[in-house]
């Protein structure tokens, strides 16, 4: 069983990636959004799934355990085969995956490609107790996963505007705890959640 690999990223092409390990490359499919992660020539670590068919072996990779749990969790629902569950994690974060399953939402699903409506619901019902909720689910709030790229252009954009760099990154903090996925993945979405936080602007200058 092949459960990670670690050596230099030899190319990354759509959703596949070569990497070299001790002079030999393995070929593994990842999600488009792992893909902008790893760039060719650097060093990468990944974890794997190694899938065994009559007439083929496949490495799937993962930047980090729980997308390697979810996709466990998935192949074994019937109906979703291996490029199907990788398809799930490209639509959808192991968060919100787990928020769709807690809340028995199948439209999250339905729009991978590949996931029919029958599956879609087959998904909600096989993943339910398999994989942890989010804190919404349990009572809590959940806060959806935000990119630093987005947090920082946001902050910026506070800080530009007069606010602290203390007051901006609280404020985005507070905006994430009421923030939909959606929102929290756009830059200009999220800006205005954080302004509703702060309130009036200061003058500029003056930092609060």
């Amino acid at each position: 069983m092949i459960s990670s690999l670690r050596g230099t990223v030899l190319t990354v092409s759509g959703g596949t990636a070569v990497i070299d390990v001790g002079g030999v490359g393995y070929a593994v499919s990842i999600t488009p959004r792992h893909a902008l992660t790893l760039r060719a020539g650097a060093e990468a670590t990944v974890l794997t799934s190694l899938i065994v068919r009559e007439d083929s072996m496949s490495l799937f990779a993962f930047p980090d355990q729980d997308s390697l749990e979810v996709f466990s969790v998935l192949i074994g629902v019937t109906g979703v085969g291996p490029k199907s569950a990788l398809g799930v994690l490209a639509e959808l974060t192991p968060s919100e995956i787990a928020l769709a399953v807690a809340r028995e939402d199948d439209s999250a699903f339905r729009k991978v490609s590949g996931i029919g409506p029958k599956t879609a619901k087959l998904i909600v019902v096989s993943l339910a107790g398999k994989i942890a909720p989010p804190a919404a689910a349990q009572g809590g709030s959940a806060t959806p996963e935000v990119s630093t790229t987005v947090r920082g252009n946001v902050e910026r954009a506070l800080v530009g505007l007069g606010w602290g760099e203390r007051d901006a990154a609280a404020a985005v903090d507070q905006a994430l705890e009421s923030a939909a996925a959606a929102e929290a993945s756009n830059v200009q979405a999220l800006l205005r959640l954080a302004l509703a936080v702060l309130g009036p602007a200061p003058h500029a200058g003056g930092a609060r």
